[in-house]
C-alpha cells in the first residue's frame, strides 16, 4: 500500500511551516518560520530602547495625570444629572444599558 504524501501547508498566523499526514489529520512536521535581524546594529537597538522607554514614561505620567482629573469629571456629571432631575421631577430615569436589550 502507498504511503500518501504529507501535505505542507504555512499558517497564516505566524508563518511555519506545517507538514500534515492527510490518513491521520495530524502534524508529522512542524519547522519554524525564522524571522530576520532586526536592527543590523547595537547602536541602533539601544536607541529604539531609550524611545520606547521615553515614549512608555509619557504614556504612564498621561495615565496618572487622567486618573487624578477622573474623580473631579464624575463629580461634574454627578452633579449635573442630580441638577436635570431636579428641574423635571416627572421625567422617567434615563435608560441604562441593560435596559436596552
Amino acid at each position: 500500500m502507498a504511503k500518501p504524501a504529507l501535505i505542507t501547508v504555512t499558517c497564516p498566523c505566524c508563518q511555519a511551516e506545517l507538514h500534515i499526514d492527510p490518513a491521520t489529520s495530524a502534524v508529522i512536521r512542524h519547522k519554524a518560520h525564522e524571522k530576520p535581524a532586526t536592527f543590523s546594529d547595537m547602536e541602533a537597538a539601544v536607541n529604539r530602547f531609550k524611545t520606547e522607554a521615553d515614549r512608555r514614561e509619557d504614556a504612564f505620567k498621561k495615565s496618572v495625570a487622567d486618573h487624578k482629573v477622573h474623580h473631579d469629571v464624575l463629580s461634574k456629571k454627578f452633579d449635573e444629572m442630580l441638577k436635570l432631575a431636579k428641574e423635571n421631577p416627572d421625567e422617567p430615569p434615563p435608560k441604562r444599558d441593560i435596559d436596552f436589550d
